[in-house]
């Protein structure tokens, strides 16, 4: 499968996420709101693209935001994002795609990565909050935003998506 402009479109997204979308959330919200759009396409390669495409995806762009935004710790959405990427690919293999299930894939996944790098957190003592309170304060917020995104986003990656699988299969039967 050709991933090429899939991974030109995502590097443009976390551009996005770092220089436009700080100025779109307001200031009383800048620590509650943190969408994550690398994380939200490699939900769509999973589900699109295969497991382990997924995998190697969200292990390149989870070390990515690690380096550029989370220096406290190295890893963990590098760690988090390669799991549920193979996860919800591995789930969603001889499930029918559609927006309903989309959408229930990105949020749950965004609700686990969001625990995932809490726990780590907690686990190294780089944070001192509850669970609660990091659930209401950032997780849900975040996830709501999350589904919006991902809403706006399902047709026109979904068509990249599967014309670059159609492209591949069509490679790989030549």
């Amino acid at each position: 499968m050709r991933f090429n402009r899939t991974i030109l479109l995502t590097l443009a997204l976390v551009l996005i996420q770092t220089s436009i979308v700080p100025w779109l959330v307001p200031y009383q919200w800048s620590d509650r709101l943190l969408p994550n759009l690398a994380f939200i396409m490699t939900v769509y390669v999973a589900l699109f693209g295969g497991r382990h495409a997924a995998f190697l995806f969200g292990l390149g762009f989870g070390l990515l935001e690690d380096l550029l935004f989370y220096g406290h710790l190295m890893g963990s959405y590098g760690f988090g994002m390669a799991l549920l990427g193979y996860l919800i690919g591995l789930v969603s293999e001889r499930r029918p795609r559609t927006l309903a299930y989309t959408l229930l894939a990105i949020g749950v996944g965004s609700y686990l990565l969001d625990t995932i790098v809490y726990l780590v957190y907690r686990l190294f003592q780089l944070t001192d909050v509850t669970y609660g309170f990091a659930v209401y304060w950032q997780i849900l917020p975040t996830l709501l935003l999350q589904l919006i995104i991902a809403l706006v986003l399902y047709l026109p990656v979904r068509r990249r998506l599967l014309k670059s699988a159609s492209v591949s299969g069509e490679e790989n039967a030549a």
